[in-house]
């Protein structure tokens, strides 16, 4: 019997993170009224991006869910690392 695979995206304190194209990045930029130097990065050997299969130049989309402040969206630009 082989041992159940760990999903990070499955820890509870992991909020839901989600893959944009490279096709839609200029899309949401134009939508947050952000360029592409003033994102964040994540690195894609960081486990949930790892996780994900995000690639160099995508967007990571996460929802956190906080109850003083509700739903709040943040993106993440992927970089090699």
């Amino acid at each position: 019997m082989s041992p159940k695979k760990f999903s990070v995206l499955d820890h509870v304190l992991v909020p839901k993170h989600e893959r944009i194209p490279i096709s839609e990045v200029p899309k949401v930029l134009k939508e947050i009224n952000a360029t592409i130097n003033q994102l964040p990065l994540i690195r894609t050997s960081d486990p949930v991006a790892r996780e994900l299969g995000a690639q160099p130049g995508e967007l990571i989309k996460i929802e956190r869910e906080d109850e003083y402040t509700g739903k709040t969206i943040v993106y993440r630009l992927v970089v090699i690392g």
